[in-house]
């Protein structure tokens, strides 16, 4: 028995070209990422997980299935019919052919044979095309139509992610890549569905005209399957390379491609464009942008130019093969003219669906790749799961008892904390001032709170229970939000305040809700009142907010929640302190008994707060009553000192 050295020193045996290539593609082939894995340098990887073709497949057929059932009998028809029209002339042409030859050597012989076949060929051959075309347009919108619901599909994912998983760059990346995955006709999920009708054509015509070639010599068919097996290697290696080294290393690419256009695009952004003369600077980076595009599409380019190389080559070698083995049987007299007429048909309608059938197998693969993309983002886990709490009956009567015990945080990839061992108690009814400088940790306070994140260390407990344990999505039922930076809907102003669509907006609702937050004059301007649409994006007449409309619109948005707990997130920032403390001090009678927490790094509003907490570099260094504060003569007396003294100034000047 050899010894292992002794077998390694044997004749090296020749390897199947296909085993080196499936090793070439391991070597190549990217890895599949988990969530929160990371590389070395500890950056999170952007997770990927590899379906493979068959599990991607049937997942097409199941959405095909799940949105328009007829598409799949479309697929099947319509392949039969293409198929019938590639090959039905080569047939014709044989039998033409004959009855002409047959004709010159028996002149008395009757060409209505001829008119027979020439007139039955010209009603299939309609009948093929009247079919086809119909068949294809609708499968073309019953493609187009599936892949808007697997759009749709991708958006109701992004609207039930967690907010902290969202804005993580490698989230944004796989979402960037799922969205290029239904983003036109050929790309990923649609890209499959077409190439599955294209597939059937290829495999039917292949079945006919192999089957007629083999009767004349299967030499000839494994010749030309050989030639095109070579010709799908080399493309199967190109795509494998363009989705490596071309598509993966893209979505940050697109996305940063995404940013630009808004930037220069956006409305929003348009009065500092033009006030700061940024034009100049923005194309410079725009062109950055596109500079990098071109230089990663030029890559991609040379893998198509190597096989494109390759594919010519491997076209001319077939085609010679075949005119000389179909040539010397017609010159040996082993075939008829007609028949050399019709096994050339046929030969080139087989190589030509072979070649096609390659290409096509490419072009699935690379598809099925980029639904891979697609389907990795689409069951990246987002869902809660687990036992939960039942959030009524720990709120009780609605008396909610916030408590931090010992909580930090630290937002991703930060080195140092945004809070620090945070300890407050935040009973029902209070009203509660978090104050402090800019970076204080006030933002990031509320966003604990409303669970917009979690906690990377201690607890929140909410009447004793971790709020861990509460479904995100009754959780937030508890919080009418007001936040520093106002989004508006290109919706109805009764849509934009209910937050709700129009069969569950109280219109009636939202205009006293609209009024007692003081846009009371702007409704009696608009002439159809609060069924006003805002925003142009959507309607041309649509109307646009000033910052202060906007400030109340928001404000009007939480009174219509109705929710126990109320929170502004420094929504005045825009306005003067002394402004701000008479709409706070108003919205504060509104409210009436609920709970509030009020966010400012100014002091004036801090008053009429039952108790205010001091940050400071996110350490609540203070906590108190506005007295208490201003008696202790710490962080917060200091603070209040100096912008008192600049509302006293003020006042003085006016």
């Amino acid at each position: 028995m050899k010894t292992t050295n002794e077998r390694k020193k044997g004749p090296r045996k020749l390897s199947d070209p296909r085993t080196w290539f499936r090793k070439k593609e391991k070597e190549a082939r990217w890895q599949q990422v988990n969530p929160g894995e990371r590389d070395e340098n500890g950056k999170l990887k952007t997770p990927h997980t590899v379906y493979g073709l068959g599990s991607n497949l049937v997942y097409i057929i199941r959405k095909m299935w799940q949105y328009r059932k007829s598409l799949i009998f479309c697929i099947i028809v319509g392949a039969i019919s293409q198929s019938v029209m590639r090959y039905l002339w080569s047939y014709i042409s044989k039998y033409v052919i004959d009855i002409v030859q047959i004709q010159a050597t028996y002149p008395e012989k009757d060409l209505t044979p001829l008119l027979h076949v020439l007139a039955v060929t010209t009603i299939v051959e309609i009948i093929c095309i009247s079919s086809d075309t119909v068949i294809w347009s609708y499968t073309w919108r019953s493609c187009i139509y599936t892949r808007f619901q697997l759009i749709t599909e991708r958006i109701e994912k992004v609207l039930s992610m967690d907010y902290e998983t969202l804005e993580q760059p490698q989230m944004l990346d796989m979402f960037q890549r799922a969205n290029q995955a239904t983003d036109g006709n050929n790309n990923g999920v649609e890209g499959m569905m077409r190439q599955m009708y294209k597939m059937g054509v290829l495999i039917f015509t292949m079945l006919v005209s192999g089957a007629a070639i083999i009767m004349l010599d299967w030499r000839l068919l494994l010749a030309l399957a050989l030639n095109m097996g070579l010709n799908y290697l080399s493309f199967l290696w190109s795509i494998r390379d363009d989705k490596i080294h071309f598509w993966d290393k893209m979505s940050p690419v697109w996305r940063k491609m995404n940013y630009m256009e808004r930037c220069t695009q956006d409305f929003d952004f348009a009065k500092d464009i033009r006030l700061f003369s940024m034009k100049n600077w923005l194309l410079g980076k725009q062109k950055e942008v596109l500079d990098d595009h071109i230089k990663k599409a030029m890559k991609s380019r040379d893998f198509w130019l190597r096989h494109s190389f390759i594919y010519s080559f491997t076209g001319i070698f077939g085609s010679g093969v075949m005119y000389y083995i179909l040539s010397s049987q017609a010159y040996h007299q082993q075939i008829s003219i007609g028949d050399l007429a019709l096994f050339l048909g046929l030969c080139g309608a087989f190589s030509s669906a072979l070649s096609d059938f390659y290409v096509g197998v490419g072009n699935l693969q690379r598809a099925s790749m980029q639904t891979d993309d697609f389907r990795t983002f689409m069951d990246y886990p987002a869902d809660e799961v687990g036992e939960f709490e039942d959030l009524n009956k720990v709120a009780g009567e609605g008396t909610l008892h916030f408590e931090f015990k010992n909580v930090s945080f630290k937002y991703e990839g930060a080195q140092d904390y945004a809070l620090k061992n945070l300890n407050l108690t935040f009973p029902a009814g209070q009203r509660l001032a978090v104050v402090g400088l800019n970076g204080a940790g006030k933002t990031t306070f509320i966003k604990l709170l409303l669970r917009l994140y979690d906690v990377t260390e201690g607890e929140i407990l909410l009447n004793g229970v971790n709020i861990k344990r509460f479904r995100k999505v009754d959780y937030y039922k508890l919080f009418a939000p007001v936040f520093q930076n106002v989004e508006l809907f290109a919706f109805p102003m009764s849509e934009n305040i209910s937050m709700q669509s129009p069969e569950k907006t109280d219109r009636d609702r939202a205009r006293e809700c609209a009024i007692k937050a003081g846009l009371a004059d702007k409704l009696e301007s608009l002439e159809q009142g609060i069924d006003t649409q805002l925003l142009k994006v959507v309607y041309d007449d649509g109307v646009d907010l000033s910052g202060g409309e906007r400030q109340k619109l928001a404000l009007a948005r939480a009174l219509y929640k109705d929710s126990p707990v109320i929170v502004l997130d420094e929504p005045t920032a825009a306005l003067d302190a002394l402004a701000e403390y008479e709409l706070y001090q108003n919205f504060n009678s509104m409210i009436g008994d609920k709970s509030a927490v009020y966010i400012s790094h100014r002091l004036s509003s801090t008053r009429f707060c039952d108790v205010i907490a001091m940050f400071v570099a996110g350490e609540m260094v203070e906590y108190g009553t506005h007295e208490e504060l201003l008696r202790k003569g710490g962080a917060y007396a200091e603070m209040f000192e100096v912008q008192a003294q600049y509302y006293e100034v003020q006042d003085g000047e006016e």
